[in-house]
């Protein structure tokens, strides 16, 4: 094993600086080989079978060193051993990496199926992102895989739905070996892949046809004026109120559903306050002076006031009413099946 305060001590003469879009810069001054550096860190040899991982800030240091413990159970991580604020001493990974590998072999149906256990392994110890490149995966003595410089696999802004890097890192004619034995193993799997990486290749020719087109400012400022809303004070007014009831209602919903509420009980409930809301503003506003005041866009006159979160409109032969849904719910229809009701009560009352 090494020696705890010798470590420390080279620890402190061990400076590792990140640069943009470059490995990172190191100063050694101790007795300790450095075996590689990266994006990240730099490699030094403690022991035959020990090494110590450097970083130049501790968040790239506390990710990788998270994401070494989730595989900890697993055969494909390398042994920890220790953690400081800007080192990890962990197991060293020999053999032959893939991308020597593949540069003398073929790629088997043997290894693919490691491959896509590989990935399989990383998506059950909980990495979000689960690729990786063929130069980072190590083929052991016994054929099995082992792995290093797992950092990237969590926290990742961007995760791909399918091994993107590994496939791309393969060459164009492994990656089509690779696909035609996932193919046959794993048909739906394979289907999957392909269906992603179509979608990329249209996204990509679709950028290819937008990224040089410029725009035309000019239509653009005139055809922008008809969808203002603002500068005609009644229909902003209407608007924003038929806003301000959609946002009221559906923060409602979803309050009473939390609390585990019935929906219909709930939607209920929300008709019951609009027809409050309706009688009151009626009484408020009889029919003749509502109707005289309403006048909508361009002077023409409205027959009754509308408070929906889309466009506002009537039906045709629509009666004049108030509606406050931001769904299609209308008043009239409410109150026309209230009517309904009770006029067959009636009857059956005057049968009797």
């Amino acid at each position: 094993m090494y020696n705890q305060k010798n470590l420390e001590q080279w620890m402190k003469n061990i400076k590792v600086t990140n640069l943009v879009n470059a490995d990172v810069e190191v100063v050694n001054n101790t007795p300790l080989v450095m075996m590689g550096k990266g994006r990240q860190g730099a490699v030094f040899q403690l022991t035959d079978d020990i090494c110590v991982k450097v970083f130049g800030n501790t968040e790239d240091c506390d990710r990788e060193y998270y994401a070494l413990s989730l595989g900890q159970d697993t055969s494909l991580m390398p042994k920890l051993y220790e953690k400081g604020p800007l080192y990890i001493v962990m197991e060293i990974i020999r053999g032959v990496d893939l991308r020597e590998y593949l540069q003398s072999q073929p790629l088997t149906k043997a290894l693919s199926e490691k491959l896509i256990v590989m990935l399989y392994t990383f998506k059950k110890i909980g990495y979000e992102r689960i690729d990786h490149h063929k130069r980072q995966i190590y083929l052991q003595p016994d054929g099995s895989l082992r792995v290093i410089d797992v950092a990237r696999t969590i926290w990742r802004d961007r995760v791909y739905p399918y091994p993107r890097k590994l496939l791309i890192s393969l060459g164009e004619e492994n990656k089509a070996i690779f696909m035609a034995h996932v193919q046959e193993m794993a048909p739906e799997l394979y289907m999957e892949w392909l269906h992603y990486i179509r979608m990329e290749e249209i996204s990509r020719q679709i950028t290819a046809v937008l990224l040089p087109q410029e725009p035309d400012k000019k239509s653009i400022k005139k055809l922008s004026n008809s969808l203002l809303t603002t500068e005609d004070e009644k229909n902003y007014v209407n608007l924003l109120q038929g806003l301000v009831n959609k946002v009221f209602k559906e923060e409602w919903i979803k309050t009473m559903l939390a609390r585990g509420a019935d929906p219909e009980a709930v939607m209920e409930k929300i008709d019951e306050h609009w027809d409050k809301l309706e009688k009151g503003f009626e009484e408020r506003h009889p029919e003749g002076e509502r109707t005289k005041a309403d006048k909508g866009y361009k002077g023409k006159p409205q027959k009754g006031k509308h408070f929906e979160g889309e466009r506002s409109r009537h039906s045709k032969g629509a009666k004049s009413g108030k509606h406050f849904t931001g769904e299609k719910y209308r008043d009239k229809d409410r109150h026309g099946d209230k009517r309904d009701k009770h006029k067959s009560k009636g009857k059956r009352k005057g049968k009797r």
